[in-house]
């Protein structure tokens, strides 16, 4: 559906109410035609993940504990945009911090917005092939297990529920289709 046309509604005022280490919050006051509203919106840096495929079949995932749910999730190496640092930069970072290698090919696969009702993070998934061990360098607060099991099982804890991360979910169930593995 092409809304071009469509008018882009008039920002009249934003209020920043909070300031923090990953996230600010502001109140935009909204005019769009005769309708005016209040939103607030959770400002994120972005970031950037990658599905590591390696030759054997397999597919690294990290495990860590996510405050916000209340418990570990399972999830692709990811992290946020540094300043000045392109996704793709990011997620080869994120590799080698998370994971402890590089990867010889970063495709894009897919760019979105991962909650695009409250929040501008926008996020990029790369699939990451031609790996090569390096060193492991976790930053100071990540606590995080290497799960590393095969890409169609994966897939199957995808359907099962297993993994519940949005940003996961899209890069295995698009890596696998431009791989050529059927889901279950």
């Amino acid at each position: 559906m092409d809304t071009s046309d469509k008018q882009q509604p008039e920002l009249l005022s934003s209020e920043e109410v909070f300031s923090g280490k990953l996230i600010n919050v502001v109140r935009d006051t909204v005019r769009e035609g005769d309708k005016t509203y209040l939103r607030e919106v959770v400002r994120h840096p972005g970031g950037a993940a990658a599905v590591a495929c390696f030759d054997d079949g397999t597919v690294a995932l990290v495990r860590q504990y996510r405050h916000p749910p209340a418990r570990f999730t399972l999830e692709l190496p990811a992290g946020k945009l540094d300043a000045g640092e392109r996704p793709e930069q990011t997620a080869a970072r994120e590799l080698e911090e998370e994971l402890g290698f590089a990867a010889g090919r970063l495709e894009l696969l897919s760019e979105f917005y991962s909650t695009p009702g409250f929040c501008d993070e926008k996020l990029w998934v790369f699939l990451a092939t031609n790996l090569r061990e390096t060193e492991r360098r976790c930053e100071e607060d990540e606590i995080i297990e290497i799960v590393r099991v095969p890409f169609a099982r994966a897939l199957e804890m995808v359907a099962s529920h297993e993994i519940e991360d949005a940003k996961t979910i899209v890069g295995l169930l698009l890596a696998a289709r431009r791989l050529g593995i059927r889901e279950p």
